[in-house]
C-alpha cells in the first residue's frame, strides 16, 4: 500500500487525534511517516510503528520578541527541509491535524502538489489550519464550523474527530440514571489549567449541598499534585466519598461511568462526551486562543446533552444549585445523555481516513 504522511503538533488536542489516524490507516496496510519538530521528544512512543522525521518550525504566538523575529525564517527552512523530505518519502497524501508544526509540511505538500487534508476538531478553524486551510484539498471537520470559514466550504467534509479505540469500544454505552436512594456519581476534569479552578470551585459548592444530598455523592475528580490534599481534606469533613487523582489513564470508563461530568470544552472531551453519551456542566477555558471551547460547548448544548458556563460567572452557590436541580431530575438527565450522543460520531476515524484513500487515489 501506499505512505501516507501525518504533521502534528505536539499537545494531547492535535496528537491524540493523529495517533488515532495513524493506527486506522495502518490497519488498512498504509505505512506512516510522521513529521514534527525537535521539540516534540514523545513522538516515538506515541507512534511506535511510524517512522519520524523532524524539520524546524515556529509559532507565531510566541511572546518573545526575539522568537517573533526569527519566526518567518524558522518557518522557511521547515518547508524546504520539508520539500526535499516529501520528495524523497512521496506520499500519496499529507494530512495535518493543526499546530504550528504541521505549517512548514503542509505548505511544502501543496508546493509539490500532493493530495492534502487537515482535521479541525473544534468548531472554529485553529490558527496553523487557517494559515493553509484554502490551499489543501480537504478540511475533516468535527462540528459545524461557526468562525474562520474556507473560501470554498465544498472541501469541507462533516466526518467527526477521530478517536481512541477506548472511546469508541464505549460509543452509546447505556445510562443508568440515579435512582432516589443510589448514589451520584459525578466526574470533574478539565486538564492541568481546568482542574486548578475546579479543585477550588467544586469543593465549596458541594459544601453548600444539604446533607442528603452529599451522602449520595460519590466524586471522582482530576487534581492537580498541589492541589490534592486541600482538596481531599475539604470533602472528608463534607462526609463526601471522592476520588482524586492528577491524571486518570481511562478516563473514558470513567465518563462512561459517571450520571454527570464537570469539565473544559475543549474538541476532544466533548466529542468524547457525544460519543459516549453524558451529560455535562461545561466551563470553557477562558483564555483559549480564539475563544475556541465556547463552540464546541455550545454545540453540545445546542443538542440538549448538557450546559455551557462561562467561567466568571460558575460561583459556588451557582454550582450547587445546578447540582441539586440535577439531583431532582434524573430522567432530565437520561434525556440529556441520549441528546448528546446524537451528535457524536463514533465513526470519525474511519470516515477520516476514507476521505484520506479518496484523495489520494484521485492524485
Amino acid at each position: 500500500m501506499s505512505v501516507i504522511v501525518l504533521s502534528a503538533g505536539g499537545t494531547g488536542g492535535h496528537l491524540f487525534p493523529a495517533q488515532a489516524m495513524a493506527g486506522e490507516l495502518q490497519k488498512r496496510g498504509h505505512s506512516i511517516v510522521v513529521i514534527t519538530d525537535a521539540r516534540f521528544k514523545n513522538y516515538a512512543t506515541a507512534f511506535p510503528d511510524a517512522r519520524i522525521e523532524t524539520v524546524p518550525s515556529a509559532a507565531f504566538s510566541d511572546r518573545s520578541i526575539m522568537r517573533l523575529a526569527t519566526a518567518p525564517f524558522e518557518i522557511a527552512a521547515g518547508i524546504a527541509m520539508s520539500l526535499i523530505k516529501l520528495g524523497s518519502i512521496k506520499p500519496a497524501a499529507v494530512v495535518g491535524f493543526g499546530g504550528y508544526p504541521s505549517v512548514p509540511v503542509m505548505l511544502a505538500a501543496v508546493m509539490r502538489r500532493i493530495p492534502t487534508a487537515i482535521l479541525t476538531p473544534d468548531a472554529l478553524m485553529g490558527r496553523a489550519n487557517r494559515l493553509i486551510m484554502n490551499q489543501v484539498r480537504l478540511i475533516a471537520a468535527n462540528f459545524p464550523l461557526v468562525r474562520f470559514l474556507p473560501k470554498d466550504m465544498r472541501k469541507v467534509v462533516y466526518t467527526g474527530n477521530t478517536l481512541r479505540p477506548e472511546v469508541v469500544a464505549l460509543a452509546g454505552a447505556p445510562y443508568d440514571a440515579p435512582t432516589a436512594a443510589g448514589p451520584f456519581k459525578l466526574l470533574v476534569f478539565g486538564g492541568s489549567q481546568g482542574a486548578r479552578i475546579f479543585s477550588e470551585l467544586v469543593p465549596a459548592a458541594i459544601a453548600l449541598l444539604p446533607d442528603p444530598i452529599r451522602a449520595r455523592l460519590d466524586i471522582v475528580q482530576q487534581s492537580r499534585p498541589e492541589d490534592l490534599e486541600a482538596t481531599r481534606a475539604t470533602y472528608a469533613k463534607a462526609g463526601v466519598k471522592a476520588e482524586l487523582a492528577p491524571f486518570f489513564s481511562d478516563m473514558p470508563a470513567r465518563i462512561a461511568a459517571s450520571h454527570l461530568v464537570i469539565c473544559r470544552s475543549g474538541a476532544g472531551t466533548v466529542s468524547e462526551l457525544a460519543v459516549i453519551g453524558r451529560p455535562a456542566i461545561m466551563v470553557p477555558l477562558p483564555h483559549a486562543l480564539d475563544d475556541n471551547q465556547t463552540p464546541n460547548a455550545d454545540a453540545l448544548a445546542n443538542a440538549g446533552g448538557g450546559w455551557r458556563v462561562r467561567q466568571n460567572e460558575l460561583t459556588p452557590q451557582k454550582l450547587a444549585a445546578m447540582l441539586t436541580d440535577a439531583f431532582s431530575a434524573p430522567a432530565d438527565l437520561a434525556k440529556r445523555a441520549a441528546a448528546a450522543h446524537t451528535i457524536g460520531k463514533s465513526e470519525g476515524t474511519q470516515r477520516f481516513a476514507d476521505a484520506v484513500e479518496r484523495i489520494a487515489g484521485a492524485a
